[in-house]
């Protein structure tokens, strides 16, 4: 039996996550509160930097109640598409859910990136996750169930910092951030 059959079917408006097999191809589903743990099953996700007109990036500390990395500094914001979703769909849901952000432009700046990083207490992140970056000039709405505190900065700030203090920021940032650095998408930072 596959890790989703082994899942109790999720109440109704429970959010879901798309569980992939090795190759990265779907092949279920299960409710996102069980799929984060010390044997997390590969699954898809998207994460986003958004730029403002100056060309800096808005940074978000995750709210110190998330079960994975809380109360560390974060690209833009991250998530997972629900089932059938397309993912872009479900990024712009995140960005306005997450910070009331309408994104203005939206491009794929990683389609493949892929990753899996295990917190001190052992539960591990596993997913792939295309990487986005997008634009948008709005003031900043925190839900303050995903994001407690969020700053603008530019590229190289950013890339001095997590030089300096690689742990003060989510290890799936760390990772994206030399792949996006020399991107035409990123120009202006």
């Amino acid at each position: 039996m596959d890790h989703a059959q082994q899942l109790d079917l999720p109440p109704t408006g429970e959010e879901l996550v798309v569980l992939l097999d090795d190759a990265g191809r779907p092949c279920g589903s299960a409710p996102k509160r069980q799929v984060h743990h010390r044997r997390t099953p590969l699954h898809l996700a998207f994460s986003c930097w958004v730029l403002d007109e100056h060309g800096r990036t808005l940074l978000t500390r995750r709210a110190a109640g998330k079960r994975t990395w809380p109360g560390v500094w974060t690209n833009t914001f991250c998530g997972h598409p629900a089932p059938e979703e397309p993912i872009e769909a479900a990024v712009r849901r995140r960005a306005h859910q997450e910070l009331g952000l309408a994104l203005v432009r939206l491009d794929v700046a990683l389609p493949r990136f892929r990753y899996r990083a295990a917190m001190a207490d052992g539960i591990v992140e596993n997913e792939v996750c295309p990487v986005y970056v997008a634009r948008s000039d709005d003031p900043p709405h925190l839900d303050p169930a995903e994001v407690d505190a969020v700053r603008w900065a530019t590229l190289g700030d950013v890339r001095a910092e997590v030089e300096a203090w690689p742990y003060a920021f989510s290890p799936w940032m760390v990772l994206q951030l030399p792949q996006l650095l020399d991107l035409p998408l990123m120009a202006g930072s």
